[in-house]
């Protein structure tokens, strides 16, 4: 193997390595992504589950599960 050889070699090496931290890079962002989008779906579903809760059991239940909400 000459120096020119093992001088590619390196670099392919290098572009794999710096290639495959990109894609770790991007696949990380994403998950954050759908993270944050999960999160504003829970606080939805939480908003959407007390207005029901208001509309079927009146404003006492609401306050109950306010009062229920620290031992959650």
């Amino acid at each position: 193997m000459t120096s020119d050889e093992a001088a590619e070699e390196i670099t392919a090496r290098e572009t794999r390595t710096a290639r495959f931290a990109t894609w770790l890079m991007e696949r990380e962002e994403r998950r954050q992504e759908k993270e944050s989008n999960l999160e504003g779906l829970v606080r939805l579903n939480v908003m959407v589950s007390f207005l029901t809760l208001g509309l079927v059991g009146g404003f006492e239940a609401v306050q109950l599960g306010f009062s229920l909400i620290p031992y959650l």
